[in-house]
């Protein structure tokens, strides 16, 4: 039989210095750097996201999910380059180690390509491949004038193609216009984020957060869904509205785009609950002011935290902040009330999802490259006997 066409998006990571940076350090260092960032961002990707290949300096991923929320994909890529910044800040300032490889890691960044458009799946050398025109695209995508534009900082490009499937407004959303073109395939039309620029943004802002050692109550409900799974029907109006008894929620971004600011509007009957996002950090938690439809209520602030259970599952806890001396009561009596309706809401949420994975018929994922640590755990000087 022959290959099936099948609609997906597709994106690469691709690590920018990469031969630069292995042509002049020691290798076993080296490597072992480049594994621990492949591993960290190739992990933030999925889900929504599936391992299709290592391509050297590059992780080719892709979903054939029929629909998207153009805001938890685009999420997924800045969330998978904030993870990479994270860890390369973290490790710089924890290793001791002097050789080349260790100093010059600073040096090494990420770029993303994205693309929305047909494949087949075919089997190569013994494993399922993914071919067809628009796989070429998004990789040929890769080699651009957008470094230039940007002076070299770090971007995901995506085409237009993939914006139109999303159902954003790249102008809206402060995307740069790009175009390029590719033989054979002609004038592409794209649309470029600059990541470092978002980076600097979400590293300055104030976290608003309620830790489990600062709540003054503290929700837990474990779910047996893939942690982005629950994300997803956390965040996305159209799919919490399906477990959460609220009989519409309208979702005010703005921009288009989900984040700080964000408002969302659960109507019950006459009345509104009016829940601002006053921190967000996907897909690991979120922050809340409830306004509730009560005249004089106090703002209730509550965190809501996804964190990886045992065996895939996810642990969901739901903490409510302090509130001032005098607001107390009315805050315990509200709790009491949410405390009731989130119970039998989840009771849903589980019936949704759990146990109801479909059985995919994906490109079998490659194993992930352990890095050892060792550049962390073995510091050595550069030069020095190995």
């Amino acid at each position: 039989m022959l290959p099936k066409a099948e609609v997906a998006y597709f994106a690469i990571a691709d690590i920018s210095g990469y031969t630069n940076f292995l042509a002049a350090v020691e290798l076993d260092h080296a490597q072992d750097i480049i594994a621990d960032f492949m591993d960290a961002v190739v992990k933030a990707l999925r889900p929504p996201f599936r391992l299709a290949k290592f391509e050297g300096d590059a992780a080719f991923v892709y979903t054939t999910a029929e629909t998207i929320d153009g805001s938890l994909l685009q999420d997924a890529i800045e969330g998978a380059y904030f993870k990479f910044r994270r860890r390369l800040r973290s490790v710089r300032q924890a290793s001791t180690c002097e050789c080349k490889a260790c100093v010059a890691m600073g040096d090494l960044d990420f770029k993303f390509v994205v693309h929305h458009g047909e494949m087949v799946k075919q089997r190569m050398g013994g494993r399922e491949e993914l071919a067809g025109r628009d796989v070429i695209l998004v990789h040929r995508l890769l080699k651009n004038t957008v470094g230039a534009k940007l002076g070299g900082r770090a971007y995901a490009l995506y085409s237009d193609a993939a914006i139109r499937a999303m159902g954003v407004d790249p102008v809206a959303q402060g995307l740069i216009a790009h175009r390029e073109t590719i033989d054979i395939i002609g004038d592409v039309t794209l649309w470029v984020r600059d990541l470092e620029a978002a980076w600097q943004q979400d590293d300055a802002q104030r976290r608003v957060e309620v830790t489990r050692a600062d709540a003054h109550a503290m929700l837990e409900f474990d779910i047996a869904a893939p942690r982005q799974t629950v994300w997803e029907f956390l965040t996305v109006p159209g799919q919490w509205q399906q477990w959460w008894d609220a009989d519409t929620i309208v979702e005010e971004s703005g921009k288009g785009r989900r984040g700080v600011g964000t408002k969302n509007h659960c109507m019950h009957g006459t009345h509104t609950v009016v829940e601002e996002l006053l921190d967000w950090h996907p897909a690991d938690n979120f922050t809340v002011g409830i306004t509730l439809p009560v005249p004089d209520a106090p703002r209730i602030v509550m965190t809501r935290a996804v964190l990886d259970g045992p065996d895939g599952t996810t642990h969901l806890e739901l903490r409510l902040a302090k509130p001032k001396p005098k607001d107390r009561a009315f805050v315990d009596g509200a709790l009491a009330k949410y405390a009731e309706r989130m119970t039998q809401a989840i009771a849903g949420l589980r019936s949704m999802l759990e146990g109801k994975q479909p059985v995919s018929d994906a490109v079998e994922e490659p194993a992930l490259t352990r890095s050892s640590g060792r550049f962390l755990t073995d510091p050595v000087k550069s030069g020095a006997p190995r």
